[in-house]
């Protein structure tokens, strides 16, 4: 959570509960700017944790790094029974539970080591294509399909800033949006364009009676992603394929692709590090792979190289 800065416990913190203790640094979290999303994975974590200690009769204040490699070690040993995506899924949560109780303990003071469970190697970034794209827009069956789609795609939005969206966030004649509820409490500008200007303008004429508080979507995030599960199954492509993020990605991608600027998306997307935004660049040299293999890598093509005019031969 790099940016927000935490209040300092209060001085009587050790006379308090270690569940109050937990509620006092949530406090601070909220009052640092913390999402609810982020304070709600720390509570998360937070109580895992006391819940294990407390079974060994164990208070905050005397906890040692040996209760924190059990704690980590058992976690994740539940889950080596399981498949290879159950594996994946606790050693992600592990990670971040970690990160959040090295954070905690620093806040109280505690000189307790916490180690951090490594994160799976990312998978490969997935993208939609053009005429994926262009399916999925056809399967849309009313304006709030058109408008989840081409907000996605033309701004890079994760689908939690989406859906927390107000009408007075939307500058319709800047073709700008204000995204207030962003990922790591800072604000940014995002844009759009013709697509979702449209959709938009038919938005609101369906419905004359929003206001600049009221969400401009109306709707929660589980309830966006079962509308585009349901257009990718209408437009016959893998629902497992068609995702929020997914868009996102796709977004990334096709700004790399005509020419924007790495540090430009990464603002775009609201990336603390550009090395996040780099794993979008793979997708863009297969591009570059292909044109280079079309033009020189093959010899279906009218004319030789310059090597072959001059006949060059190696040893």
């Amino acid at each position: 959570m790099p940016g927000l800065e935490l209040p300092p416990p209060p001085e009587d913190v050790w006379e308090l509960d270690d569940e109050e203790v937990v509620e006092e640094f949530l406090a601070a979290l909220m009052a640092a700017g913390a999402s609810e999303k982020t304070v709600k994975a720390y509570r998360a974590a937070l109580m895992d944790f006391l819940g294990f200690i407390r079974r060994s009769g164990r208070r905050l204040r005397d906890v040692r790094s040996s209760d924190v490699r059990r704690w980590l070690q058992e976690r994740l040993g539940r889950a080596r029974g399981g498949g290879w995506e159950e594996r994946r899924r606790v050693q992600v949560t592990m990670h971040y539970y970690s990160l959040f109780l090295r954070r905690f303990f620093r806040w109280l003071g505690l000189r307790v080591r916490v180690p951090v469970v490594r994160k799976p190697r990312r998978g490969v970034v997935e993208a939609l294509s053009r005429e994926e794209v262009l399916r999925l827009l056809r399967a849309a069956r009313d304006t709030l399909d058109v408008l989840i789609v081409s907000l996605l795609l033309e701004t890079g939005l994760r689908a939690e800033e989406a859906v927390s969206l107000r009408l007075r966030d939307i500058d319709l004649e800047r073709r700008e949006i204000r995204v207030r509820n962003a990922k790591y409490g800072e604000e940014r500008i995002v844009f759009f364009g013709e697509m979702t200007a449209e959709a938009l303008r038919a938005w609101l004429e369906e419905n004359p009676g929003l206001g600049p508080d009221d969400r401009l979507l109306g709707i929660s995030y589980s309830a966006l992603y079962k509308r585009l599960k349901r257009m990718a199954v209408r437009a016959g492509l893998d629902p497992r394929k068609v995702r929020p993020h997914v868009l996102r990605h796709t977004f990334a991608t096709e700004a790399l692709r005509r020419g924007m600027s790495l540090p430009a998306v990464q603002r775009l997307l609201g990336h603390h590090d550009v090395r996040v935004t780099e794993i979008y660049l793979h997708l863009v040299n297969d591009d570059i792979r292909r044109e280079y293999e079309a033009a020189f890598g093959l010899r279906r093509r009218a004319g030789r190289g310059l090597l072959e005019e001059a006949e060059v031969e190696f040893a």
